[in-house]
């Protein structure tokens, strides 16, 4: 048939160069582009029925020639699970605000390669920025668009509320308004107020009652608190905060410290709110080395840095950054937000918890009533609990405290500015 018409030639040549590079995972698109491709080139049909059928055929071995007849061995098992995952299940429809912006450039590819809801699992992104910031949000469209990924079904940009919001599984409020030169920090709540307050409106209007809820943008406690405040059909517990990135940074630090890897390190905890009050807790942090698991404390050997040094790090690791790139963090960021995310759908390994901002109604660490404040928490279907009976000594208690009362202050002045 090439040899007849070279537009088929051409289609087909195109075929075997790509796919020749392409991984097992990526067969499935193929498959259905050969099924389309009977209906639109009907003189075709020989052909293309024939490579569809070899594609989907059982350990199958697809030999597609061109030129001087060079070969194409691939391999795909019929009925494997993964194959019919993508080609059958729904797409969770997520939104990310702010999406024109740095830490969104970083995080969407993420999602949409399936780093977040599962490698199974299609994706339809839906990108929410403000008006003034479309034309970039083109640009970051059709970068996703160029990434060729498989589970990406459906890239949705918009300034409008009531398109972004519609029938979420997810919603990563990445968009917040930053403090600026001379911004008191009363004005700096007012505006954010106003933001997530409209946010939570149309979370209750448009959204999945199911649909769960991460605040990134800053003063991220408070803001989820007010975008939860605005939500009041959509269940609490559906709304967190990201401290996962406090939670990662100490983790780091402490890893650093004994010269094992981050993932030797679990169970290090961030109490409060994501700001410079926050507590890096390692009182029940465990550290594996040589294949044991050893206190955090007896595994560091140095009682005063990890009350003093270590905690100022965590703390102002954000301004660090900012001075070092004049940029705010934003691959880490990403990073953290992947993993909040990722947890909250597939669950927290047995005997490990990590750090997420929730809300603080009826905890066991005498935190006030009717905040968002970080705790260590265990996720299991989809639902967080914080972790009871964790002992707390008079150093944590007062860190504690302090981080509770910024919070106490943000909250009473946000909901004077939501009532208004």
């Amino acid at each position: 048939m090439c040899k007849t018409n070279p537009a088929y030639c051409t289609v087909f040549g195109t075929i075997t160069d790509r796919t020749m590079r392409v991984s097992y995972t990526n067969i499935w698109y193929y498959c259905l582009w050969l099924k389309d491709f009977r209906l639109h080139f009907p003189r075709a049909t020989s052909f293309a029925t024939h490579a569809y059928k070899r594609f989907t055929g059982h350990l199958v071995t697809t030999l597609i020639s061109r030129n001087r007849g060079d070969l194409l061995l691939l391999e795909q098992w019929e009925n494997s699970p993964s194959y019919h995952t993508k080609m059958s299940a729904e797409p969770v429809r997520v939104l990310v605000t702010g999406a024109a912006g740095q830490i969104a450039y970083s995080l969407l590819f993420g999602i949409a390669k399936g780093d977040v809801f599962g490698k199974d699992q299609p994706i339809t992104l839906i990108l929410l920025d403000i008006t003034p910031m479309l034309p970039v949000l083109d640009g970051v469209v059709m970068e996703l668009q160029d990434c060729a990924l498989p589970l990406l079904r459906e890239v949705i940009p918009t300034d409008k509320e009531e398109v972004a919001f519609k029938d979420l599984d997810a919603a990563i409020l990445v968009g917040s308004m930053p403090r600026r030169e001379g911004m008191e920090r009363k004005d700096l709540l007012k505006a954010n107020v106003a933001i997530f307050k409209s946010q939570g409106a149309a979370l209750e209007k448009y959204a999945k009652k199911t649909v769960k809820v991460l605040v990134v943008g800053n003063p991220a406690n408070t803001n989820c608190l007010i975008a939860a405040k605005s939500a009041p059909s959509i269940p609490k517990e559906n709304f967190s905060c990201l401290t996962r990135l406090d939670h990662n940074r100490a983790r780091s630090q402490v890893a650093m410290r004994c010269g094992v890897p981050a993932t030797q390190v679990k169970n290090v905890i961030i109490w409060g709110n994501h700001s410079s009050t926050q507590y890096p807790d390692v009182h029940h942090c465990k550290v594996n080395m040589a294949g044991s698991d050893l206190a955090c404390f007896a595994a560091v050997k140095d009682d005063d840095w990890l009350k003093g040094a270590f905690i100022s790090t965590v703390q102002q690791r954000g301004a660090a950054v900012i001075a070092a790139r004049k940029l705010s963090s934003a691959m880490s960021a990403a990073k953290a937000i992947c993993d909040h995310m990722r947890d909250i759908w597939s669950g927290t390994p047995e005997g490990e918890f990590v750090s997420m901002g929730v809300y603080s109604s009826s905890n066991s660490y005498g935190v006030a009533e009717d905040l968002i404040y970080s705790f260590p928490v265990h996720i299991k279907d989809k639902q967080w609990k914080i972790v009871d009976g964790l002992a707390i000594n008079d150093f944590s208690r007062g860190k504690m405290d302090a981080t509770a009362a910024e919070l106490v202050e943000e909250r009473d002045t946000a909901v004077t500015f939501l009532s208004a």
